[in-house]
């Protein structure tokens, strides 16, 4: 720890560069004499910038010499205007922004600075601040409207998704972000999602990259990545309260209710204050649980024959959604070149969530996060810490089955309930800690841009032994990395970029990771080629874990099998993915198009819990000291494996067409697919000799599309979106939602739809489906907002997920006031 600390100082102390200064002022406003609030004001080609204010004024300290500098708003045209800065001395500079479109968005993900969307180097999906604020329902809601993106409802506050193909119920490919803070859980690696502390009125933007981006945010931007962006209260100052009620399709309400205050306390000091409560109740579905019951009755009084597996219902089911968040920023700016930001988040949850082997009962999970970050001129720093705990949070499948156990063996009913109902499995705690720091750096020489950093994680996790081989203990497990990211501009025209990362992680050791690109940038847009790798690193679940018993261990040693065959310990899975992709306006200026063709060759892949056979050991422990139901199980084990290697390819296609300002139409398109050499066994994971699509779980719809209608007026506001997802097949371990294949076996039944498999139910593929989404509102005066939104308009029974609930429509009502802000003077 000293050298990592010492290495970061003297980072931090190389970026501290002192020059000659002056400084650029002024205000920005729209074209009716709007002041612009929060309008981002950077030197082209780099992160130095800052924001204008409550007034629309800006201050920003430069270099002397020329600059670039860009001015950018959302919803106007962004402006760029060359500057010649004076040692000593201050030039004043306005800006008067137009109307504008996609075509002028700015974003941050791509490369980790400010860039036009156009010229990225990634293909980004963008949901702005705007959007957000003119749709009642859940903001997640709004990611279902762009391309290349698997969007699902897991629920009805559940909202999910994912990206190009392997799609599970335990899904830690894509790497959910917030404000530069990585918000994943700790043992598991799976997303935030709605354990996440965020609070919708706080959201700035939201900027999904689709496919691998593991060179600049780590492992697991493997698929892909979702980065929330929250605002600056500082550009964002005044209060906001809101009322959300609603009604799902099934006759249950649910509410929610929101507030946000930021305020400048003066030139220095700025801070804000959100918090939410929503409660509901989940849609209307009970899963089937399967037991073997000896001698027992089933819920409807019958004899159960000996041997035969009879489905019950989920054992005490609770259908409550409850969520409570809360945020607080401190902003304080000593300087004109140094920004210092305190953040804290909260959230408490309870709610549904689905498994490989059913449903989670999510009980009282809470998320504690604190953050501190630094801003210079040309360096960014920050440290978090990040706290997940649970302490009764159960998997209802295995309390369902150890109640009816308890029956069995003579316990009364209060008895089969009662503490041991959570044994052998049952219950999971959570007492996991995350450290990160990071230092960045980043520079404009001559024609070169640099972006370069490095990164430090301690996972400390604990399952109080619930569900990890940690006796009650902290299983620490430590990672370093450091990346660079280069972008040199040829010429006015052409651009190359060239980034690489080390990682170095405490058991899978160390990996590299480059990635190479080539942009063409036209006055109408830019076409991009790029080639990149990304990695999936296995979960300190999939290393350490202890689930029913020691039926499911982790492997992070690799086993020893009774005849001697060695099974290795998991590695990283890897991709390469090459993507030619443009974004811009056709001749016809209205009309914006984001388009990308890629393939991807992924390999080693990190397989769900599988068998592999009678352990004598566990790395170098007997087999018996590590398996706490070694009685029962004889040294049966099931683990995490690398397996395979499949090519998948596919396009998205992306239109936008502006009728006018405030009207717009939207079409996307997205197709996917794979291939796979059938004549490689390494490719047989189930091992039945034959590779097919049960080996592989592609997991995804070859085909899906979309088309909306989009109204943003002074007044009033609405939009009208319809979406189509082709019908699929989906296995996910237990879980299983396929059409029939009679003559094909999974889990050692056969695959008949709408028909008991194994341990769970197959309803049928997912997808399958149309669905209409509408919106619509009235900004009523300058404080007093409603509108309403519809998600699933016509209330269709949609299947989603595996082992969640088929969903419904959802309608909400939202009513909004804005109070102005309380002047810093």
């Amino acid at each position: 720890m000293k050298q990592l600390l010492t290495l970061v100082f003297t980072v931090f102390w190389c970026a501290v560069v002192v020059a000659q200064t002056g400084k650029l002022t002024g205000t920005v406003d729209s074209q009716d004499g709007e002041t612009l609030i929060g309008a981002n004001i950077v030197v082209k080609g780099t992160t130095t910038g800052t924001v204008s204010d409550e007034n629309g004024n800006y201050t920003l300290p430069l270099d002397a010499g020329n600059h670039t500098v860009v001015v950018s708003y959302i919803g106007f045209a962004a402006i760029e205007k060359a500057v010649t800065i004076t040692a000593g001395s201050t030039t004043t500079m306005n800006f008067t922004l137009l109307k504008g479109t996609e075509l002028d968005a700015v974003v941050i993900s791509g490369s980790r600075k400010p860039e036009k969307l156009t010229e990225s180097p990634a293909t980004i999906e963008t949901v702005f601040a705007r959007e957000i604020e003119e749709y009642a329902g859940n903001p997640g809601e709004l990611i279902a409207r762009q391309k290349g993106i698997d969007y699902f409802r897991a629920g009805i506050a559940t909202p999910a998704f994912n990206i190009r193909g392997f799609n599970s119920n335990f899904n830690a490919k894509n790497l959910q972000v917030t404000d530069g803070r990585f918000s994943t859980l700790v043992a598991t690696g799976l997303p935030f999602g709605p354990l996440n502390t965020t609070v919708k009125e706080d959201i700035e933007q939201i900027e999904v990259i689709l496919g691998p981006n593991s060179t600049l945010y780590g492992p697991n931007a493997h698929n892909g990545l979702l980065n929330t962006i929250t605002k600056d209260p500082r550009t964002s100052a005044g209060t906001t309260v809101v009322l959300n009620p609603g009604i799902s399709g099934d006759g249950n309400s649910f509410f929610s209710a929101r507030l946000r205050h930021a305020q400048v306390l003066s030139e220095k000091f700025a801070f804000k204050v959100v918090g939410e409560y929503t409660s509901a109740t989940e849609f209307e579905f009970s899963d089937s649980v399967y037991i073997d019951r000896v001698g027992a009755f089933d819920d409807a009084g019958n004899a159960v024959p000996d041997g035969i597996k009879e489905g019950y219902n989920e054992l005490e089911l609770d259908e409550d959604v409850n969520f409570l968040r809360a945020e607080a920023g401190l902003y304080f700016t000593p300087s004109d070149n140094l920004d210092i930001a305190f953040n804290t988040g909260y959230s408490n949850s309870t709610y549904l969530s689905p498994t490989n082997v059913g449903r989670n009962q999510i009980k009282d999970w809470m998320i504690n996060y604190y953050q501190l970050k630094f801003s210079g001129k040309n360096w960014f720093a920050q440290a978090y810490y990040t706290i997940s705990k649970t302490d009764s949070t159960y998997a209802i499948d295995q309390r369902t089955k150890n109640y009816y156990a308890f029956l069995d063996a003579g316990f009364s009913d209060a008895e089969a309930r009662g503490a041991g109902s959570y044994g052998n499995g049952a219950l999971f705690q959570d007492d996991s800690r995350r450290l990160n720091a990071e230092v960045q750096y980043n520079n404009t020489f001559g024609k070169l841009s640099l972006v370069t950093g490095l990164q430090y994680q301690l996972d400390k996790a604990n399952s109080l032994g619930s569900y990890l081989l940690d006796g009650g203990e902290y299983i620490d497990v430590n990672q370093f990395g450091g990346y660079a990211h280069l972008n040199y501009e040829i010429d006015s025209r052409w651009r190359v970029i060239a980034a690489a990362r080390a990682d170095n992680h405490e058991i899978y050791d160390f990996n590299f990771i480059p990635k190479f690109g080539l942009l063409n940038v036209g006055e109408k847009g830019t076409w991009r080629l790029t080639y990149g790798k990304g990695i999936a690193s296995p979960t300190i679940l999939n290393m350490f874990g202890d689930l029913f018993a020691g039926l499911i261990l982790g492997n992070s040693e690799g086993f020893t099998l009774v005849d001697g065959s060695k099974v290795e310990k998991q590695k990283v899975e890897k991709i390469q993915s090459l993507e030619l992709g443009y974004r811009g306006s056709m001749a016809d200026s209205k009309l914006f198009i984001d388009a990308n063709a890629y393939y991807n060759i992924s390999e080693d892949f990190l397989s769900p819990a599988t068998v592999i056979g009678v352990a004598t050991h566990r790395g170098d422990t007997p087999i018996e000291e590590v398996q706490s139901g070694f009685a029962a199980w004889n040294g049966l084990v099931l683990s995490y494996v690398n397996f395979g290697k499949v090519n998948t390819y596919g396009f998205d296609l992306g239109a936008t067409y502006y009728f006018t300002p405030e009207l717009s139409g939207t079409f996307n398109y997205s197709f996917f697919d794979y291939s796979v050499d059938e004549d490689d066994m390494e490719n047989d994971f189930n091992g039945d000799g034959v590779v097919n699509f049960l080996d592989i779980l592609v997991n995804a719809p070859t085909h899906k599309a979309g088309a909306g209608l989009n109204y943003s007026g002074d007044k009033w506001f609405g939009s009208v979106f319809g979406r189509w997802v082709q019908a699929y097949d989906y296995f996910s371990s237990f879980q299983i939602a396929s059409q029939s294949h009679p003559e094909l076996v999974y889990r050692g039944a056969p695959i008949i739809e709408d028909a008991r498999s194994g341990d769970t139910y197959n309803y049928g593929p997912l997808g399958g489906f149309a669905t209409v989404d509408l919106s619509v509102g009235c900004h009523l005066n300058d404080r007093f907002t409603v509108s309403a939104a519809a998600s699933n308009l016509f209330n269709q029974e949609l299947r989603e997920f595996t082992a969640s609930a088929p969903t419904r429509g959802l309608y909400t009502l939202e009513l909004k006031m804005n109070l102005p802000a309380i002047s810093s003077k």
